[in-house]
């Protein structure tokens, strides 16, 4: 059904370019704070890491409010004119799954960092490479880490509905359009449409729990 209607698959490759992309960048910013969080001792540390923890549970249309105020056009990042555009979305996403990564993040490094302390300590590595190294020996933990932000990326409504204003052939998504059909009464392509969003979900974790299998079979 899906694949043989045009408008079916530019939502589906919306919904995965989005959310895809704002996994990519959560990742490159959640997974470094998240390790520096669990390697370093500082004043407030103890207060970050609860704030972290608390905004794993953050209220997606909490969020989606304060991007369209900041992107609105008397908000500070009015000038950028990217409200109701998917760039906002991936922004709203990213936003949303940050806290996830990082806090998920530090509890696996920090467990890591108590079996390798010593040899690290004993070596002489310093800050930058310690949390190299350890984010290196975590990497099939965190692909673990990575998909619980992806699923919250790919299943969210109220922030991407906010700030993409849910335009048609624009920036509808599979949840977006989930919600309009139900409304509409749509239920067979509401469901199939479902159907679809979980179907992805599964393929990528099947896909990552195989890549990672296959490379502890390389590395043994």
């Amino acid at each position: 059904m899906v694949s043989s209607n045009p408008t079916l698959v530019a939502i589906v490759r919306l919904s995965l370019a989005v959310s895809l992309t704002a996994s990519l960048i959560a990742a490159v910013v959640g997974m470094p704070l998240g390790a520096l969080l669990a390697l370093t001792r500082f004043p407030g540390r103890a207060m970050l890491v609860v704030l972290f923890n608390a905004m794993m549970g953050l209220p997606p249309v909490v969020v989606g409010l304060a991007v369209y105020l900041l992107l609105s056009r008397t908000g500070p990042l009015g000038t950028m004119g990217i409200l109701f555009t998917p760039a906002a979305m991936i922004m709203a996403q990213t936003i949303l799954i940050v806290p996830i990564i990082a806090a998920l993040t530090r509890q696996t490094v920090e467990d890591l960092w108590f079996d390798y302390r010593d040899e690290l300590n004993a070596m002489e590595v310093g800050p930058a490479r310690r949390i190299a190294t350890l984010l290196w020996d975590a990497r099939y933990s965190l692909v673990t880490t990575l998909l619980a932000g992806f699923g919250r990326a790919i299943a969210e409504v109220g922030a991407v509905m906010i700030v993409g204003g849910n335009i048609d052939g624009f920036t509808r998504t599979m949840t977006t359009a989930i919600a309009l059909e139900t409304s509409k009464g749509d239920l067979p392509l509401a469901m199939g449409l479902g159907l679809v969003l979980v179907g992805i979900v599964l393929a990528i974790n099947a896909m990552a729990w195989a890549a990672r299998l296959w490379s502890e079979r390389q590395a043994g």
